[in-house]
């Protein structure tokens, strides 16, 4: 499902988060399949994993990784995920192709992310962002996350609001 976004201006970013916002100008996908950013518009948990596995990969490998996994799992509920076993989901998180490239810190990062989840935002990531918080608040909020350092999060606007999460062109 094609969604219209209002631009909001990146100059100050660079890498892959920055191409795929252009292939979102120029072809109207993110990812470039249409499908996986209408499944990572659809689920708040996976754009937020997708941003924590932004990080020495290909961005839109990076994004589509929590797809990975869900169809792995059947499913990217933060309570089952991290009462999951280690060493089964990272066999799961390995398989081929594997979710991200770093596989043990990922799967690890990953299960301590879904613990957070559950324990703060009732296992739900639209909770960080979905109560009005301001742009300051929910970066504060992602950076008490494992693998989200202060560079990581200031993308979170970006993310959110080019995944249809939150609005955030009048800021």
């Amino acid at each position: 499902m094609a969604i219209e976004v209002t631009h909001i201006d990146y100059g100050d970013l660079k890498g892959g988060l920055v191409r795929m916002m252009e292939r979102f100008k120029e072809e109207g996908t993110l990812t470039g399949e249409p499908e996986e950013d209408d499944r990572l518009r659809e689920d708040p948990n996976a754009a937020l994993l997708g941003l924590l596995y932004d990080q020495r990969v290909r961005a839109e490998f990076a994004f589509t990784g929590p797809l990975r996994l869900k169809d792995r799992l059947g499913h990217l509920d933060m309570a089952k995920i991290a009462d999951m076993e280690f060493d089964e989901f990272q066999d799961l998180f390995a398989q081929k192709p594997a979710v991200h490239r770093f596989t043990n810190k990922m799967a690890e990062n990953t299960q301590k992310v879904a613990a957070m989840l559950v324990d703060d935002y009732d296992g739900d990531a639209s909770n960080i962002w979905d109560d009005g918080a301001d742009l300051d608040t929910i970066e504060k909020r992602i950076r008490k996350f494992p693998g989200f350092g202060k560079g990581k999060a200031s993308k979170i606007k970006y993310v959110l609001h080019y995944f249809g999460h939150r609005d955030f062109s009048d800021d």
